[in-house]
């Protein structure tokens, strides 16, 4: 430790201080425990997350998978519409007075099981009930046309 003199020999004891003490200044001796500590922490100094901080990262974190998720939603699982028709020509057959489904399935379709006929028919038509009128025009499926 370095002491400076202050005034002249023979003053007070006072006179003799260290010379840090004397302007309110730390050691920076490496045999305090204080000092040491002191280094330590200006060394080896944390970075502290705020909830501030922890709220923006999740925000940040979270815009790109909400953004793919509307991506992905609005366009990516759903068939697109266009304005070009399509090339499937279905055959059509006029239905005369009194003949139902039923008959119209045994026509077009003699091998096969008529329910499965009929309700391919009323799907493809969009038909609310399988009642029939005189003179209505039904589509046929492609796999019963001849």
């Amino acid at each position: 430790m370095s002491a400076a003199i202050i005034g002249t020999a023979g003053t007070s004891p006072m006179a003799t201080r260290p010379a840090s003490a004397h302007f309110g200044t730390q050691h920076s001796d490496p045999h305090r425990a204080d000092s040491h500590r002191v280094g330590t922490q200006a060394a080896g100094t944390h970075l502290r997350l705020t909830k501030r901080g922890r709220r923006v990262l999740t925000v940040l974190a979270a815009v790109p998978v909400v953004i793919g998720a509307l991506v992905f939603t609005l366009n990516g699982g759903m068939a697109t519409a266009t304005d070009v028709a399509g090339s499937t020509k279905f055959h059509y057959v006029t239905i005369s007075a009194g003949e139902s489904l039923w008959q119209l399935a045994g026509q077009i379709a003699p091998s096969a099981d008529p329910r499965d006929v009929i309700s391919d028919v009323v799907h493809l038509n969009q038909l609310a009930s399988t009642d029939l009128q005189a003179g209505q025009r039904l589509a046929i499926p492609t796999q019963y046309s001849r």
